[in-house]
């Protein structure tokens, strides 16, 4: 079990879209993120990761995003805030200040109308008082944290408009913008989908420097198994809107026990190894079609009777579960 506080803690939380009927886009998941780790979330598209991440800064889809049932606490000076029962002004409190956000795509996070300078100075003037109360001088801040990110002249880069610079230095404002005011949790949504191999690494490393340094928590949220081998210190898998296991990441590496899991880990390339990239037949559930039982019934090589309710959770150990009959003792 963790030593470190808990900085996040989702439990049961359920979320949903109205539409002629209510559809279930995310369903009784738990999860708890602790001071200073980076908590890994996994699956294909359309998995619910992204509006699990919507949830934790209150901003599902307007109007027809609703909470279902459950709780998403922030801990902030020994104090548990749930998001769900915050109204708009006291969440924009929140989102910047204490929970930062790095988009997956930086071009569309910046207003193509306004330079570089314009996105901070719109940060300093929101969140005056939380930068006051953290002692942050925001401007000496900025410029160290611009030349920590690699670039060599600030003044150049905070009066370029986004469309001057590349995706990668794009992706490094976006970080930047995240962390400045010194967040407890920086939820990172696919961070390096938009950029190459090379500048993939750049960012990654950042990411994880800039978190030591601010003792920040990351929310990690990717499809990328091979970041999450690197950066992770535990993850959980989700599929249509479920988890189905949770570990550590050394464990989960090692024996992935979900048969989704390991349909995962066979589909990563290793270019050491002459190995046969595996796909996983069939596509992910939409909201309107998802099974009653296991949601991966339909594309799951183990599948057999009992798949078709709803699995417990089996616990492998303390710190690795599963959700699959596979592990029944019954």
């Amino acid at each position: 079990m963790n030593s470190q506080p808990a900085i996040l803690n989702v439990e049961n939380l359920s979320i949903g879209v109205k539409k002629e009927n209510l559809l279930p886009l995310v369903e009784n998941i738990s999860f708890t993120i602790y001071a200073g780790e980076t908590f890994g979330l996994i699956g294909e598209s359309g998995c619910g990761k992204t509006i699990t991440s919507l949830g934790i800064t209150g901003t599902l889809p307007e109007p027809n995003g609703l909470f279902l049932s459950g709780k998403i606490e922030l801990f902030l000076e020994d104090q548990a805030i749930d998001i769900m029962k915050l109204n708009l002004k006291e969440l924009s409190k929140i989102r910047g200040a204490e929970i930062g956000v790095i988009f997956q795509e930086p071009f569309m996070a910046l207003n193509p109308l306004y330079t570089i300078e314009f996105h901070f100075d719109e940060l300093y003037r929101f969140h005056r008082e939380v930068i006051t109360k953290k002692n942050i001088s925001f401007e000496e801040r900025l410029h160290q944290l611009l030349k920590r990110a690699g670039f060599s002249e600030p003044d150049k880069i905070l009066k370029s408009y986004p469309h001057q610079l590349s995706g990668g230095m794009l992706q490094r404002i976006v970080i930047l913008l995240a962390i400045i005011l010194k967040p407890k949790l920086i939820i990172a949504d696919e961070p390096t989908t938009a950029l190459d191999v090379t500048i993939q690494g750049q960012v990654m490393e950042l990411l994880r420097e800039l978190k030591e340094e601010e003792k920040t928590s990351i929310l990690l949220i990717t499809h990328n198994m091979g970041l999450l081998a690197q950066y992770a210190d535990r993850l959980a898998v989700m599929y249509a809107g479920r988890i189905v296991e949770s570990s550590d990441i050394d464990a989960f590496l090692e024996n992935p026990l979900h048969p989704y899991s390991q349909s995962l880990i066979k589909a990563i390339p290793d270019l050491e190894k002459d190995k046969k990239i595996e796909g996983i037949p069939g596509n992910v559930p939409s909201p309107e079609n998802y099974p009653k039982g296991c949601r991966f019934i339909n594309r799951c090589p183990y599948r057999f009777e009992k798949c078709e309710e709803v699995p417990s959770v089996f616990v492998q150990n303390k710190n690795h579960q599963v959700y699959c009959w596979k592990y029944s003792k019954n």
